[in-house]
């Protein structure tokens, strides 16, 4: 029987531990999507708890709480944070099958030396241990630990960069830290808030947002200022991917409804989303960034538990109606609009992966080698099973050696783990198809197809200026 977790941990073949261990695992992390706070980065935050920089923003172990029965109060509460943690741990026993469990044990592992798994028994002890290494560790001393070359937050448009800035100019850090473009405030026009943010933008670019040619002047404004700051790629977060007829009167209609504080009709708003998103994919080709698209997610779904939380603290799901079918449309406007940039696409429903490989496939060329990429198993499907689902079928329908691999798409410096998760997978699937007879056994190129994957595609295809 092997050991729970060991340096094998995942490897069911001599071809898949040698790839692993002679290969991906000494590559340094590019994490390409994170949600990370870079305030903390410049400021180079310091944890007073494992608590804080475990369970503090993590919506993930969150939803294991509230299924295990924890009251809100240990989860999002003002419980003491040895409680919390308690109450985690004695959760984490039960999680057989989740990847958190997994996830959770190798922050332990390679954060703080604790190889035992977390118990309700052990939990104290743990906690004290963690504590009393968090007193010599930072939020850089993490991303240094793991390796971390390079990594984009998120950021909206009507941001000032301030912390950006304040990273740049700092001789001390060791990685890199991009910008990333989310305009979703700006295009999501049926959201709540949207006037708001629309007088926000105004006053940020300094002139009056009267209709949508002057929402995509704001945009562009913005993106000029996020390239002036090393911006390489921007983010759209869609509930499902829309395409509608882009009509300019349409948009302009769904414009005043909601300046008015009403909420367009669908047609119209969906004019308008992809007005403005086919105008921003030209601008985004022209600057040579990336655009990534995210579909597929039912969003704030426990309307009290929203209205006291607010987003992003557990209540999504997973949307049947993704809007799959929309991307085909959407993309041949980028194309006809002499815009289609470098894209990556993803959706939080897995049945879309052969749609998305399938679509993406008909809008790869113009010379550039993997153009078009399908994401990495994105949020609900980044587990074990779902990472082999995306690699396999984006390998039968397309050119897995191409692919960009993995990202945290986290709020934590403990999850870059997540990328150690994930080379596990795709060295366990590779040696199985090596082991099975249907790659050759050419260790050369086998090493630089898992190297590549780890780590050189990504470098290559967002033009981060790393080592």
């Amino acid at each position: 029987m092997k050991k729970f977790m060991d340096e094998d941990f995942l490897l069911s073949t001599d071809t898949a531990k040698w790839l692993y261990h002679e290969v991906a695992e000494g590559l340094p992390i590019i994490d390409y999507h994170c949600h990370i706070n870079p305030g903390e980065i410049a400021e180079d935050r310091k944890f007073q708890n494992i608590t804080e920089v475990w369970l503090g923003k993590d919506h993930y172990k969150w939803r294991v709480m509230r299924a295990a029965g924890v009251p809100e109060e240990k989860i999002t509460g003002t419980a003491n944070a040895r409680e919390r943690f308690r109450a985690f741990a004695e959760t984490m026993p039960r999680l057989i099958g989740n990847p958190i469990y997994h996830w959770s044990h190798l922050e332990l592992q390679r954060g703080f030396g604790i190889t035992e798994p977390l118990t309700r028994d052990n939990a104290d002890r743990i906690y004290d241990r963690c504590n009393e290494i968090l007193k010599g560790c930072s939020a850089r001393q993490f991303i240094e630990t793991f390796d971390v070359k390079a990594l984009c937050t998120t950021d909206d448009p009507a941001d000032d960069l301030q912390w950006h800035e304040k990273i740049a100019e700092d001789e001390t850090m060791s990685a890199k830290v991009y910008p990333a473009f989310r305009p979703d405030k700006a295009i999501n026009i049926e959201k709540s808030g949207f006037a708001e943010y629309i007088g926000r933008l105004s006053e940020v670019c300094g002139f009056e947002i009267t209709g949508v040619e002057d929402v995509i002047k704001a945009l562009f404004n913005r993106m000029d200022y996020f390239d002036a700051h090393g911006c390489l790629c921007a983010d759209h977060g869609l509930d499902y991917c829309m395409y509608g007829r882009p009509d300019m009167e349409w948009a302009g209609e769904a414009f005043e409804a909601a300046m008015e504080g009403r909420r367009p009709p669908k047609e119209e708003a969906d004019a308008y989303k992809t007005v403005v998103t086919i105008a921003c994919a030209k601008k985004y080709a022209e600057m040579n960034w990336v655009m990534q698209i995210h579909f597929g997610c039912l969003r704030d779904n426990h309307k009290p538990q929203f209205a006291k939380l607010g987003p992003d603290t557990g209540y999504d799901a997973v949307n049947s109606r993704s809007g799959v079918e929309n991307l085909a449309p959407l993309l041949n406007a980028f194309s006809e609009n002499e815009g289609l940039p470098k894209m990556i696409l993803y959706s939080l429903n897995p049945a879309d992966n052969t749609a998305i490989a399938t679509i993406m496939a008909c809008f790869q060329g113009g010379g550039v080698m993997g153009r078009m990429q399908q994401g990495s198993a994105w949020w609900f499907n980044d587990h074990r099973p779902g990472i082999r689902a995306q690699l396999t079928d984006l390998a039968s329908n397309g050119v897995l050696g191409l692919f960009v691999g993995m990202l945290t798409d986290s709020r934590s410096f403990l999850s870059y783990t997540r990328h150690e998760y994930f080379r596990r997978v795709l060295c366990e699937l590779v040696g199985e198809w090596v082991e099975s007879g249907q790659y050759p056994e050419d260790k050369e190129q086998l090493a630089k197809l898992i190297a590549d994957l780890s780590y050189y595609n990504t470098k290559d295809f967002f033009g981060f200026d790393v080592s």
